[in-house]
């Protein structure tokens, strides 16, 4: 299924050069979202979540004028979540519609791998909210753009965490996907190098039904505190055997833990409220925890509720940003016809501190790694909490 939604701000008649199949300058610029809204459960969730903050997106840059005079108009492409219909339904468009000028997806890591060498040999400039080791390298995929920040800018919040609350022995639990394994050995790696000690690390499957044999071993190191990573049904048993085994330890858990939605849902259908969380803390980006005084944020929110459904925490919204990004660098380029130039334009320090973000305030891509460069002042720890319009509640 493909559907199409034609958001419009004004319509002039200049314009940065022609677009995708040789438009006139004054036609739409194109913007191309994947999602899986057809995917069941937490991805189906995600995927909701992002392909609105997309389109609330194309809503704030069309409401400043869009681009270079020009109204946005953005595509939805169904993919199911599945890297195979990804590829079927963009080659479709690129082949039916023209070159679009710009393509987002909505996660997972395996959708960015599988539309990646497409959108490199068209040289189409993308956002990737699921990215892969090599999604970011300019060298392999030169009009690539992360908007999830990299293992070791989460990892520098936990260390200025487990710092600030005083804990000396760490373990490190985590799961078997690409990301787990890379989180794992990367926070025993950064966390040993800051001085504290790792008392064990442990991996576990993630179609395992029970953490009970990984969490006894790491209990038997007598940690100060238990550093997690698990996402999805992984983390309800997480839970299920630290409570199995009785064992009293603060829980410090990833982006991947806040990211789960029964975290934010109390019993039968989640775990908030329970025993189970009440040792848990977890790492969000501050635009996912509700401020008042949070104007941009507040106001993406807002955005975000007209546009559609946000059914999962706005770390899943990094979509929100991305239009305001390319706004920004097709100014600086003079138009969006020159991705060379566009990508110049992005690794610019000034279009990424004018640009208006708001899920993250500063993106600082540079012309080496096309990831975001997040300090750990963007990011706090906070326990388990109800979920209103993709923001904790304090």
């Amino acid at each position: 299924m493909v559907s199409s939604v034609v958001l419009t701000g004004c319509s002039g008649t200049a314009g940065g050069g022609d677009v995708g199949g040789g438009e006139a300058s004054d036609d739409p610029i194109k913007a191309v979202i994947l999602g899986g809204l057809g995917a069941e459960g937490i991805l189906g969730d995600n995927a909701t979540t992002a392909v609105t903050a997309a389109k609330a997106s194309v809503d704030a840059v069309n409401d400043l004028g869009g681009i270079l005079d020009r109204e946005v108009e953005i595509t939805h492409l169904e993919d199911n979540a599945d890297p195979t219909v990804a590829v079927t339904k963009l080659r479709e468009y690129i082949a039916t519609k023209g070159k679009p000028d710009v393509v987002l997806n909505s996660g997972p890591s395996t959708i960015t791998e599988a539309m990646l060498p497409i959108l490199t040999q068209n040289k189409v400039l993308s956002f990737n909210i699921g990215p892969t080791a090599t999604s970011a390298d300019p060298k392999v995929n030169p009009y690539s753009f992360d908007l999830s920040a990299s293992v070791p800018d989460y990892l520098g919040s936990f260390v200025d965490e487990v710092g600030a609350r005083g804990y000396e022995k760490v373990a490190v639990l985590h799961g078997s996907s690409a990301y787990g394994e890379l989180f794992g050995q990367q926070a025993e790696a950064m966390l040993k190098e800051e001085g504290f000690d790792i008392t064990g690390n442990q991996g576990f499957d993630n179609a395992a039904l029970d953490m009970t044999p990984q969490l006894s071993a790491l209990q038997g190191g007598d940690p100060d505190v238990l550093v997690l990573d698990a996402y999805g049904a992984p983390l309800g048993y997480v839970l299920q055997s630290l409570e199995k085994l009785g064992w009293d330890v603060p829980v410090m858990g990833n982006t991947s833990v806040s990211a789960t939605g029964l975290i934010a849902r109390p019993a039968p259908d989640g775990v908030l409220g329970t025993t189970q969380v009440k040792n848990l803390t977890m790492q969000v980006y501050s635009s996912t925890q509700y401020n008042p005084d949070d104007t941009a944020v507040n106001e993406a929110v807002e955005r975000m509720v007209a546009a559609g459904d946000i059914r999962a925490s706005l770390i899943t919204a990094y979509n929100y940003d991305s239009m305001l990004l390319f706004k920004a660098a097709a100014e600086k380029a003079g138009g969006v016809d020159d991705v060379d130039a566009l990508v110049k334009a992005m690794v610019d320090p000034e279009v990424q501190k004018t640009a208006g973000t708001a899920i993250l305030s500063n993106y600082a891509f540079t012309a080496e790694l096309h990831s975001p460069h997040v300090s750990p002042d963007q990011f706090t720890f906070i326990p388990p909490g109800k979920l209103v319009n993709g923001q904790f509640q304090p």
